[in-house]
């Protein structure tokens, strides 16, 4: 089984940063695909980026919405994903969760695990 357990979300100024994390635990090759999400209240929810554990290979939103400003990447444990956001504006918020499980890193739409989510509030 799975287990993804977010954290660092919180209220943050447009312009300023921070860092989520995701702690993930389980069968190794049900987590050779990372990721996270997020859910702007209203919409659905949406990749952001994503990572090959193997590979390291990243991929991002196709849409410009975080482009250059958010980073994806392991921690050294290699057992803890992390996303840096930088430059934050209100439109990014929203709950983001760490997800896993799809057999192409890119295809958000076969993420199976998911964490239960860290909120983000980012004022103007």
């Amino acid at each position: 089984q799975v287990q993804l357990v977010e954290s660092g979300g919180g209220s943050v100024q447009a312009g300023g940063s921070l860092r989520l994390s995701c702690a993930a635990s389980g069968p190794t090759y049900r987590r050779y695909c990372v990721a996270w999400f997020r859910q702007i209240l209203g919409k659905e929810r949406e990749g952001v980026a994503a990572m090959s554990t193997l590979s390291g290979y990243t991929y991002y939103d196709n849409s410009d919405s975080v482009k250059g400003r958010f980073t994806i990447s392991l921690a050294a444990d290699k057992n803890t994903l992390l996303l840096q956001m930088n430059s934050l504006k209100p439109e990014d918020t929203a709950m983001y969760y760490c997800a896993s499980g799809a057999g192409v890193c890119g295809r958000w739409s076969e993420y199976k695990y998911w964490g239960q989510g860290t909120q983000v509030i980012v004022s103007s």
